[in-house]
């Protein structure tokens, strides 16, 4: 997912899709633990996605703070 498409979508929709990542990468521990994750890198890739999202909602709330 790209920055581009995450900077259009509503603040809403971000902390839902937070909550879907989370939940994913839940999952892809449990399975790294029982030796049933084929691609590894995908774990990285969602801690990065995560990342991503929560860095735009903190833009988001400084520039709402600024604005102020």
């Amino acid at each position: 997912m790209t920055v581009r498409e995450l900077r259009t979508m509503t603040d809403e929709k971000l902390l839902d899709l937070i909550d879907d990542k989370k939940q994913n990468l839940f999952t892809m521990r449990q399975q790294f633990a029982n030796g049933e994750l084929k691609d590894t890198s995908t774990v990285r890739e969602t801690r990065r996605d995560i990342a991503r999202i929560l860095t735009i909602l903190h833009e988001r709330q400084a520039g709402a703070k600024k604005g102020s």
